[in-house]
């Protein structure tokens, strides 16, 4: 007897209804009766006394079920056992990641997925403001971050991704229209900060230029109000690929410098030794890497947009 003409057989003695036992069990009326008669067939005898109004075990039907409930229970019983034991088995890896940049990964993840399908691999977004937090706090075994990394307790991995930087100029700026820009032409420029809430070394990274000095008494400004600067004419900044694609905006042209400076990001983890399974995270994307995120930045100096 196959073990769902066992359920189906369990079930009617239980509901003593066809109807309700094909609604319970997801299959159909019809199935329920084939399986009751080709099980009478097997034992030669009826299980079921079936009238128009009511559905009732014979004897033979009460001691059939009395000997496969017990063993039909073990059965399913083992069966979430060894599956609870799986789950309890596969192991977790956490990675952080920046805003969008987590589809940048995709060939990544990829293939450790496919190199390691026991691993429930999960994702957690890192705050810009504080881009070590998750990793110190053990929420994250690896992060995708920005280089270089300056801190004592953190370990840098693989180069795993580059994208470019390019100069961010207002719409009626005179280097709106050209073609690139040299680092030191900037030298006449207003360089505005990033306005991004970073460590100092990253954002020395980020611009390939000095900065011009702040306003004094006046407030670091955010990268909204940078964006704003620009879009008026008082200056120019620097911009990463990663934000144009995802956060282009229509009122800023983007121009390539000649020097092609791209920003570097690289796998981080708490220092010490290297667990395994970040080990593994790492060789994929050592194997895969750098990833480039590119840009038709010729057409950007002939459009004023990247």
């Amino acid at each position: 007897m196959e073990l769902r003409d066992i359920e189906i057989f369990l079930t009617l003695a239980e509901e003593l209804h066809f109807g309700r036992t094909a609604e319970r069990l997801h299959v159909s009326a019809p199935r329920v009766s084939q399986a009751i008669a080709k099980q009478e067939r097997r034992i030669g005898a009826p299980l079921f006394e079936r009238t128009s109004r009511r559905v009732t075990l014979t004897p033979l039907g009460e001691q059939l079920r009395a000997d496969l409930e017990a063993g039909y229970r073990r059965i399913l019983e083992g069966v979430e056992s060894a599956a609870s034991t799986a789950r309890a088995a596969r192991e977790t890896l956490t990675f952080g990641v920046m805003g969008p940049l987590w589809q940048e990964l995709a060939p990544v993840t990829a293939l450790f997925r496919a190199r390691n399908p026991h691993v429930d691999l999960r994702m957690r977004e890192v705050r810009i403001d504080e881009p070590f937090r998750l990793l110190r706090e053990g929420e994250v075994d690896v992060a995708l971050l920005w280089l270089p990394v300056e801190e004592k307790d953190l370990a840098v991995g693989p180069v795993t991704f580059t994208e470019p930087i390019v100069l961010a100029v207002g719409r009626t700026h005179p280097l709106a229209t050209r073609s690139s820009v040299s680092v030191a032409e900037l030298a006449d420029e207003n360089v505005l900060p990033s306005g991004l809430p970073v460590p100092d070394y990253w954002e020395d990274a980020v611009s390939p230029v000095p900065r011009s000095e702040p306003d004094r008494g006046g407030a670091t400004p955010t990268r909204e109000e940078v964006l704003w600067r620009v879009m008026s004419g008082d200056g120019v900044a620097v911009a990463c690929a990663q934000g144009i694609r995802y956060l282009e905006r229509s009122d800023v042209a983007y121009v390539p410098l000649d020097e092609r400076p791209v920003l570097r990001w690289g796998l981080v983890r708490r220092a010490g030794p290297i667990p395994p399974l970040v080990a593994e995270f790492s060789q994929v994307a050592a194997e895969l890497g750098p990833l480039a995120l590119t840009l038709d930045l010729e057409a950007a100096g002939s459009s004023g947009r990247v």
